[in-house]
């Protein structure tokens, strides 16, 4: 197991200091962070509110988050990663093979499931589901008749791959997605994680307020997981900071052990590996940005959110908020969020 390095001081003063700067900038109501190493040392930061309509009071690590796109690791890609290492899909084979049958012509259909993992499938990047006929073909059917984009092999990050990863889990195992996830969360101890909707309490952070509609809270924010019934395999999911760091630490766990055999380590390890330039010191593994030369591996959420993993010190940081609220640019969480990279990087 990785000797993990516990996080000092005055790293958390300065997480802490960040946090509190952003929502005095009102770029969210409040939020929580979680620094914690594989070993269960886990420091809670809070600052701001839930929200000043829903509850004025400030949130913990039991305030479950809409995830956004974490719901892509820690949903799919996990579950993938176990689909792989139980034989039933294998990562250079193209999607098509392991979805309902399809006649005709498949240009999105030919990539492959590696390829959807790493964002660099070539297909159309603009989901508008909304503007899908669902009643004449399957969803599966009319994205994999779509002419790509680019070329595969470059990367552009892509919700429909994940979609159709979320879909081909669903086939290839007779199972509803949800459903595995609930049945994945649960083994790992992760008891409030779950797919929408939810019942809305206080407990439970909202989102934004679209135009003449109420305030989204407890059901996802992501239009188009929302045009899927909320359970899909790039958006989703709600979670607590508590979860997601309970997730982090057995991600990290057993990850400086070489006799290591755990499948969730060890698909952690071969995600690691680069597989396409994001940007000049920047890559994409399978699922996970990857910076400061391999060294930390993360991945964001639209309505704010992201976990960040350094395995080799065994060392993560979670960020739950639900920055779309104020309808404020998430850019402004930037410093928090880089902040956290350059702690993890060392």
């Amino acid at each position: 197991m990785t000797q993990a390095v516990p996080f000092t001081t005055a790293e958390t003063h300065g997480l802490r200091d960040t946090l509190d700067e952003i929502v005095a900038a009102r770029a969210t109501p409040g939020g929580v962070l979680v620094c914690g190493t594989a070993a269960g040392e886990r420091t809670v930061i809070s600052a701001g509110v839930v929200s000043p309509y829903t509850n004025p009071k400030a949130p913990d690590e039991n305030t479950v988050y809409d995830l956004a796109s974490l719901t892509k690791v820690t949903a799919t890609w996990p579950l993938v990663g176990r689909a792989v290492a139980d034989g039933l899909l294998d990562l250079d084979t193209p999607v098509r093979a392991y979805l309902p049958p399809m006649e005709g012509l498949m240009p999105s259909g030919e990539a492959t499931m590696r390829q959807l993992l790493s964002h660099t499938g070539g297909l159309q990047a603009a989901t508008r589901l909304d503007l899908y006929d669902l009643t004449s073909r399957p969803l599966h059917e009319l994205i994999c008749h779509e002419l790509m984009e680019n070329l595969p092999g470059t990367h552009r990050y892509v919700n429909r791959g994940y979609i159709l990863l979320g879909l081909s889990l669903a086939h290839v195992t007779g199972r509803p997605l949800d459903r595995l996830a609930a049945d994945f969360w649960a083994e790992l101890g992760m008891g409030r994680t779950g797919y929408g909707p939810i019942a809305q309490a206080p407990d439970v952070a909202p989102t934004e307020h679209p135009d003449g509609h109420d305030r989204l809270w407890g059901v996802v924010h992501d239009e188009n997981a929302a045009t899927m019934g909320g359970v899909a395999g790039h958006a989703g999911v709600f979670a607590p900071a508590a979860d997601l760091a309970t997730y982090a630490e057995h991600l990290l766990g057993g990850h400086g052990d070489p006799h290591e055999t755990s499948p969730l380590t060890l698909w952690l390890r071969e995600s690691l590996a680069p597989q396409a330039e994001v940007e000049p010191g920047l890559y994409r593994g399978l699922g996970w940005v990857l910076a400061a030369g391999g060294t930390v591996a993360y991945h964001h959420g639209f309505t704010g959110t992201s976990l960040y993993l350094a395995p080799a010190t065994g060392r993560y940081v979670v960020i739950v908020t639900n920055a779309v609220h104020n309808g404020a640019p998430r850019v402004r969480l930037a410093p928090l969020r880089e902040r956290a990279l350059k702690i993890l990087a060392g």
